[in-house]
């Protein structure tokens, strides 16, 4: 979904997709940036990229469909890989179609456009409803392996948890590590009802917001106290600490940014539309 002009708006998307209608071929021209996999999919496998792209750019929201471009499709082409702090094992690409040609069944939904409805739009915030918590899902799991690492390091130096005493009678360390945990844990549990409520097919645009929410932050701070606590030998590479740590801010960044996130949350608990609240 991502253009150079078109992040978290994505009615800013300019990419079209015109049907050819002697071939009965959809005809897509425009560049995606920041594309998960794009280089593995389109390069190193016989994969495929899902892309958005308006059919009618007069008809705003109501014109976005997304679309099915296999690997070795002509006129697309990957232009750049990024250099990233973080998730190296995960390529992310940029994009761009110049009459690049898909058969017609390769759209995503209806090719009908109505003007009065969002349907395009619709799909695609639907889409994070199920990908939120599966990055929420990434995000913990770094947080765990950073709080499970940790909690072993202590151990050796002879340093051990001492539950169920009163907070002040805690070492500073026995505190950090326990409120670790229970950021962990709660974060855990609004991420298993958004999946929960996502494989019952109930609607959960709130409840994946709110655990892609809570998991960024959590994972953020998480493995940022883990590298404080071990100071010198976290910050160093002879541990995983300083690589998790890296990898856990894009969790608050990619599929929908904290920010955004919190706009979602909002909305849906006051009531208010996205033109309300901004």
């Amino acid at each position: 979904m991502t253009e150079p002009q078109a992040g978290s708006d994505t009615s800013a998307i300019r990419s079209t997709a015109v049907l050819d209608r002697t071939t009965n071929e959809w005809v897509l021209n425009g560049e995606k940036i920041f594309v998960t996999a794009g280089h593995k999919s389109l390069c190193e496998s016989d994969g495929f990229v899902v892309v958005w792209a308006t059919i009618d750019p007069a008809a705003g929201r109501a014109g976005m469909r997304s679309f099915v471009v296999p690997a070795g499709t002509p006129g697309v082409k990957v232009t750049k890989l990024e250099h990233k702090m973080g998730i190296r094992a995960s390529d992310t690409a940029s994009i761009v179609l110049q009459d690049a040609r898909v058969p017609f069944d390769h759209i995503l939904g209806s090719p009908e456009v109505e003007i009065k409805t969002s349907t395009g739009f619709k799909g695609a915030m639907a889409t994070f409803d199920a990908t939120r918590p599966l990055v929420a899902a990434t995000g913990l799991g770094v947080a765990r392996a950073s709080l499970e690492l940790l909690k072993e390091l202590l151990a050796q130096q002879g340093i051990t948890i001492r539950y169920g005493l009163p907070r002040q009678k805690l070492t500073s360390i026995e505190r950090d590590v326990i409120d670790m945990e229970v950021m962990l844990r709660s974060a855990w549990l609004l991420l298993i009802k958004a999946v929960w409520m996502a494989d019952n097919r109930k609607p959960n645009p709130l409840e994946a917001s709110m655990g892609k929410l809570r998991a960024g932050d959590v994972v953020t701070k998480i493995t940022q106290k883990a590298v404080e606590i071990m100071g010198p030998l976290g910050y160093s590479r002879d541990l995983l600490l300083e690589k998790w740590f890296r990898d856990a801010k894009i969790t608050d960044i990619y599929e929908g940014t904290g920010q955004i996130n919190r706009l979602v949350v909002a909305r849906h608990i006051l009531g208010y539309s996205g033109r309300e609240l901004r």
